[in-house]
């Protein structure tokens, strides 16, 4: 075969795609907008400190090593990680903390000693996680929803008759206060709905999928941080012959009697059979595709949350903390309420915490430590964000300086910014959302946009912000449904 594919975006679904396409025999050109690969999945240096930029945590890494396994090279002499033995540390203003055990057994114990939550309810959830899971995932992760096919094969079949105890028609809210008895341990589920940017008042209970991931499978490290999911599959990209071209922001899809022929880049045209999309669909819409048809109810559908963080360079070393960290708000409902109706943030946000040098220690000089600080944020609308940040700045160190009982600001020796406003600069995302269309409804896996155009041939779409939807696994997922969707 010497056909040539063009795909648009070196995300880590683009990159993934020029992977499947290499080894299906296309000579594969990727063009790139920034300097550098990766799109969210990039990382940041600063005065001897090291941040993984965007993306923190890592589940499903059998997606990353199948990449490597279908190239024929073994996955751990390229790309190695560990499974973390505790997913998260909790933290509530009254002093409550709950460390999230890898193991069930001993997560279930603990939760009972600190809160009273009778162990048997952590099982019976992340039972009925794996249950959605085994029900869904074939159904919803695996396929494209936009093909015949999909709906008629048994895995659907078999879901059809389950809807009711899938979740489909509850709230995660809703579900979480069936399942436990302490509040906190329905706040620390509900969580769950901000892996891809949702309200866990308003998204359907299907996300409670997501537990499933981070315990029955696991929650993993790379042992060179998250950058190395895209350096490593970028590597063994261009040993399979894929082309990379960086600062080289596409202008244009060219379209010809409905079928995508090529890309303008730098006023120049470049040919292809076919073109694969890894840009946010919105903004390509807007932009690169602009004079077709566009998609209108997609493209109006509310968006995801946003994130803004704060990447701190610590001067010492807190002995309490883990990889992933949570200090907790008091009203978690009012926090949604600020977000996705009031377009705000609360007063008392919920602080992610985030501290790769835990396991890496050269991300950070000696007795420091790299915090990438996060709270869930509204997508941009225009707020006056300059203002917003330093009012989010001051809560979220004095939250810090109340829970972990220190002088963070006296600590801090280097800093940077990311919020949704740059978000949306370096990487395309619509209105600064991290997950493209938001899941605060039912229908919400069904407005996503198809893997594929039905009004352009050989145009296909990879990425967050289409099917399946946003982080990691089903970005890589994405790709390889788009990969068996080419001949």
């Amino acid at each position: 075969m010497n056909k040539k594919a063009i795909i648009i975006g070196s995300g880590i679904a683009g990159i993934a795609a020029s992977i499947r396409l290499s080894l299906k025999g296309y000579r594969v050109e990727v063009y790139e907008a920034n300097a550098y690969p990766g799109g969210k999945l990039s990382e940041i240096t600063l005065q001897g400190y090291r941040f993984d930029a965007g993306p923190s945590l890592f589940t499903l890494p059998e997606q990353v090593d199948d990449l490597f396994r279908l190239a024929g090279k073994q996955p751990r002499e390229h790309f190695d990680y560990i499974r973390l033995p505790v997913a998260c540390h909790y933290f509530w203003e009254d002093g409550k903390q709950i460390k999230a055990y890898a193991d069930i057994d001993r997560f279930g114990k603990e939760v009972e000693a600190k809160l009273g939550e009778p162990a048997e309810n952590i099982r019976k959830a992340l039972e009925k996680s794996a249950y959605i899971y085994d029900r869904l995932s074939p159904l919803f992760m695996q396929r494209s929803l936009h093909k015949f096919g999909t709906w008629t094969n048994k895995d659907a079949m078999k879901s059809y008759l389950k809807m009711g105890k899938l979740g489909i028609f509850s709230t995660m809210n809703r579900a979480n206060e069936k399942q436990f008895d302490h509040p906190k341990m329905v706040q620390l589920f509900n969580r769950y709905a901000t892996y891809n940017g949702s309200n866990p008042y308003e998204t359907p209970a299907t996300l409670n999928i997501i537990p499933h991931l981070e315990f029955n499978i696991g929650a993993f490290f790379p042992k060179k941080g998250m950058h190395d999911i895209t350096m490593s599959l970028y590597r063994l990209a261009e040993s399979l012959g894929v082309s990379f071209h960086m600062n080289a922001r596409v202008e244009e899809i060219l379209v010809q009697e409905k079928r995508a022929v090529g890309v303008i880049v730098n006023g120049t045209k470049h040919f292809a059979d076919l073109l694969v999309n890894n840009m946010d669909m919105v903004n390509a819409y807007k932009t690169i595709l602009k004079k077709e048809k566009q998609p209108r109810l997609l493209l109006n559908q509310t968006k995801s949350s946003s994130a803004l963080i704060f990447y701190w360079g610590i001067k010492k070393v807190f002995p309490e903390l883990e990889l992933h960290n949570i200090l907790f708000s008091e009203d978690y409902k009012t926090e949604f309420e600020h977000i996705f109706t009031h377009k705000t943030i609360s007063e008392d946000p919920t602080v992610y915490i985030n501290i790769t040098s835990v396991h890496k220690a050269d991300d950070a000089p000696k007795d420091s430590m790299n915090w990438f600080t996060m709270i869930n944020v509204p997508n941009n609308q225009g707020q006056d964000w300059d203002a917003v940040i330093r009012e989010a700045r001051k809560n979220i160190v004095n939250k810090i300086n109340r829970i972990l009982k220190t002088d963070i600001e006296s600590l801090i020796e280097v800093e940077e910014i990311l919020e949704p406003r740059t978000i949306e600069s370096k990487t395309s995302s619509a209105n600064g959302a991290l997950y493209g269309n938001s899941s605060n409804n039912r229908f919400a896996a069904f407005m996503r946009h198809a893997n594929f155009s039905s009004d352009i041939k050989n145009l296909y779409f990879c990425g967050g912000s289409v099917h399946p939807g946003g982080g990691i696994p089903l970005c890589l997922l994405s790709a390889k449904i788009v990969s068996e969707m080419i001949e």
